[in-house]
């Protein structure tokens, strides 16, 4: 199984990359911050106003770590990467499954039963560590109604079906997601999913995980060979990672979600550590991500055994062993692809 290697994140604005022989060097000021191993990381990610010198940007490519550039709320901006991994009749053959509505069909079924799956989990254990509080009887209705709809998204026949069911198993999620805050509810109340922008600090916290996990998956997919674009379930979209996309909707709700409520209630991330600008956008500032980073890399080394594999992996490995099995079920080796479901 892949070894997990480090991420990178440098939020420091104004800072910059340079390359001491095989080492990643952070400035600031004229300051060394960091030094970093090349052979120790996966990826650098660069928040906000940062710069990076091109004999980094060559180091990088030369030992397969992504150089990505993110605004300072984690919108993407640029990947710099090296040669594309894999061989052309793996990404042929994806084009043409993606191309076949059947086949499309298919692998979009299998996502959203485990991301309705994974959904009904995180309620069940959340009902499990609170029994008898008020909140149970709608955890409980939500969990037999998203129990329902994996057996018709099961029976579905069609991506637009599919795509409907997948519709209908987040409204229901949504619906009861304000239950599992139980800590600071004057600061962070859930009344449904804002995006673009979001519009309150569960929805920022929400929306910055999810980057972050969709540049995870998105490196896990070039790591086999396939192609992050072009996916199944999400539409293609000049610019848009849709097959990076279709991964995260099953692995979210295990690794963003439950890390966001966990943030709440534990209150290591505040109110106060939020804003919202005039255009009614809510940020948070660089101590909350900073706070946010740490945790997510943490969660990321958590141990569990792969529902498949039925390995003992960390939790940053999951995304590569998912593109893993979607390269071995699109190249034929797998009579069909095993979505992650969480235990």
């Amino acid at each position: 199984m892949k070894q997990l290697l480090n991420t990178l994140y440098v939020t420091t604005q104004g800072a910059y990359l340079s390359r001491d022989g095989d080492t990643v060097l952070v400035r600031s000021d004229d300051e060394v911050l960091l030094r970093v191993p090349i052979h120790t990381l996966a990826s650098v990610v660069c928040f906000g106003r940062i710069s990076a010198s091109p004999p980094l940007m060559a180091l990088c490519s030369e030992h397969g770590v992504s150089l990505v550039f993110l605004n300072e709320n984690g919108r993407f901006l640029a990947r710099v990467q090296g040669p594309v991994n894999g061989n052309v009749l793996l990404r042929r053959e994806q084009y043409r499954w993606s191309d076949d509505a059947a086949r499309a069909a298919e692998l979009a079924r299998a996502v959203v039963t485990g991301k309705i799956a994974n959904c009904r989990t995180v309620l069940l254990r959340a009902a499990r560590e609170r029994p008898g509080s008020e909140s149970a009887p709608e955890i409980s209705r939500a969990v037999l109604r998203l129990g329902r709809i994996v057996e018709d998204v099961q029976k579905a026949d069609g991506l637009e079906t599919v795509r409907g069911h997948e519709g209908d198993a987040a409204r229901v999620y949504f619906e009861v997601f304000d239950h599992l805050i139980t800590e600071s509810k004057d600061g962070f109340y859930f009344r449904g999913r804002s995006r673009r922008p979001p519009l309150d600090n569960v929805n920022a916290l929400l929306s910055f995980l999810y980057t972050l996990l969709t540049h995870d998956v998105a490196a896990a997919l070039e790591g086999v060979g396939l192609d992050p674009a072009a996916g199944y379930l999400h539409r293609d979209r000049p610019g848009r990672p849709s097959l990076a996309l279709d991964l995260v909707e099953e692995l979210r709700p295990v690794i963003a979600d439950r890390l966001a409520v966990s943030l709440i209630n534990r209150k290591q991330v505040r109110a106060d550590g939020f804003r919202t600008t005039e255009s009614g956008a809510v940020e948070m500032d660089e101590a909350t991500r900073k706070e946010v980073l740490v945790a997510y890399q943490k969660r990321k080394q958590e141990e569990i055994v792969h529902p498949y594999l039925r390995e003992r992996v960390a939790f940053g490995i999951v995304p590569h062993a998912q593109a893993m099995l979607l390269a071995r079920h699109l190249r034929g080796d797998l009579d069909g692809y095993p979505s992650f479901l969480w235990r």
